[in-house]
């Protein structure tokens, strides 16, 4: 007969902490949110850490390249979907790579010979207005001037004529040789009070550009998640079937980090996936997967697939009826706790901490809260992610209120059914997985994260904690009844809408 687990399965919304003892130095400036992203051994360091404990998933609707560009300057990661093709994949990839980078790759080159016209067309398709020339028009080319947006004028000039009779000419750009620190290279911006400055080899070849905008832009946002280059860390969401293709592309493009994007994850082809991901590219990529709800599970993914974390969750998406569909999966609370149990026991027989992600189930900042408190590493969110104007879906109207579209990658307008149909490839999908709905619009991801990490820290500070590890170990729990449930909330008075005069 089956096997029946005496516990109930429980959801995050059945739990309250209590609060420990705060001291004089538990204030929310002191708070460190930073997290591991990935597998490392005891006495070691993480090769990659979140700075903060937030990711967007990997779903049409959430993570397109802004929401990767804008997540990744506030400190976590949005994971770029793949239910796309590869070449439509890559480019995000490469937008998020570009964005901000302390020594950047020009992509907009251009030799002396070209027509102004020819440039300010490779311009309105990269949308980059600062032009490199070199001997070639190629990006590693012999460096012979530069061409931004005050060296013509568009109503007087003559734009058939070569830009070598607009770009500043190679001895009149002030420029820095390879080796330099950032730190020095935005030194000579500042001295000489320019937008951009080339870095040139010892023999005058173009190798990076660095731009006043992007220091600006790093002093507004000090948490940003960066690799060793200072451009965005890109990640990127794969499948079980076609990542021999495309992995290569994505790395090539930039990504360091992936996700293989499941339903289910306790399976072999996910094993096969990751583990030839590692054969080919070693410990410097960074591997996630599942989703797991179970301590066996999770050490199938970290002991047999090597991944670098592990997700938690079926079904308790806000757009997910796997449940429904399938009858398998559990309360999110249950599920984190049980994982979080055997990821410590893991640590403690093999000295492996392979993080964990809880995805899904969490509709509110408590429950976010909650989830940390319990033991996950960090979280994935949807819907959460959806409702900002970083998100790839148009605001609409409906009776007054703004919303955005917001769908499961099991529904039939994701028509992602590699996803769900494991080892069999077909062109249709036989049942759905998700919903298509919508979700309130809520504004900008930086005001939305903004009070969510306020709370979290000041939960934190309310435990005692300093550091998410501390939070773990310092939680104490209490389950709550139905009538502690309504105790919580405001029933016993009348609240004023907003435009009501007292």
């Amino acid at each position: 007969m089956a096997a029946i687990i005496d516990d109930v399965s429980r959801t995050f919304s059945e739990y309250l902490l209590i609060p420990r003892l705060s001291e004089k130095k538990h204030i929310t400036n002191n708070v460190s949110l930073k997290t591991p992203l990935s597998r490392f051994k005891k006495g070691e360091k993480p090769k990659l850490s979140l700075n903060i404990p937030f990711t967007a998933a990997s779903m049409q609707a959430v993570s397109g390249e802004n929401m990767g560009i804008a997540l990744a300057r506030e400190g976590g990661t949005a994971f770029i979907f793949c239910s796309q093709p590869i070449e439509n994949q890559t480019a995000m990839i490469k937008a998020i790579k570009n964005f901000k980078a302390g020594f950047v790759r020009s992509d907009t080159n251009v030799s002396p010979q070209t027509s102004l016209k020819d440039a300010l067309k490779l311009v309105s398709q990269t949308n980059h207005s600062t032009i490199a020339i070199t001997d070639n028009g190629e990006y590693n080319g012999k460096f012979l001037g530069i061409l931004t947006d005050k060296d013509y004028w568009e109503k007087e000039d003559d734009f058939s004529k070569p830009v070598s009779d607009f770009m500043t000419p190679a001895q009149n750009v002030y420029s820095v040789k390879v080796g330099v620190s950032l730190n020095e290279a935005n030194k000579t911006i500042r001295q000489y009070r320019k937008d951009c400055i080339p870095v040139l080899t010892n023999d005058g070849y173009l190798d990076s550009l660095v731009f006043r905008k992007d220091f600006i832009a790093h002093s507004d946002n000090p948490h940003e998640l960066v690799d060793d280059e200072k451009r965005l860390v890109a990640s990127a969401g794969i499948n079980t079937h076609d990542y021999k293709e495309r992995v290569p592309a994505l790395i090539e493009a930039g990504a360091t980090v992936f996700t293989i994007d499941s339903s289910d994850g306790y399976s072999e082809y996910q094993k096969e996936c990751a583990l030839w991901i590692r054969k080919n590219y070693g410990d410097k990529i960074i591997i996630g997967g599942g989703n797991v709800v179970a301590g066996d599970g999770f050490r199938y993914l970290a002991n047999e697939a090597l991944l670098d974390f592990v997700k938690v969750g079926i079904g308790g998406g806000s757009i997910c009826i796997t449940r429904e569909q399938k009858g398998i999966g559990r309360g999110q609370a249950s599920a984190i706790m049980d994982v979080v149990k055997e990821r410590d026991k893991y640590f403690s027989e093999t000295g492996i901490y392979v993080p964990v992600c809880s995805d899904g189930g969490l509709v509110n900042d408590t429950q976010i809260i909650i989830a940390l408190a319990m033991g996950a590493d960090f979280v994935m969110m949807g819907r959460y992610f959806a409702m900002t104007d970083e998100s790839p879906t148009p605001k609409i109207s409906i009776n007054g209120q703004r919303y955005k579209a917001y769908w499961g990658e099991g529904s039939n307008r994701a028509r992602n059914w590699q996803r769900y149909n494991e080892g069999v490839i077909s062109g249709a999908m036989k049942f759905e997985e998700g919903v298509d709905a919508y979700v309130p619009a809520a504004g900008s991801l930086s005001e939305v994260l903004d009070i969510s990490l306020s709370k979290l820290k000041a939960t934190m500070c309310n435990n005692g904690s300093l550091t998410l590890k501390e939070f773990t170990e310092n939680a104490v729990l209490t389950r709550i009844s139905e009538q502690s449930f309504v105790e919580s909330g405001t029933g016993n008075v009348v609240k004023l809408n907003a435009n009501v005069n007292v």
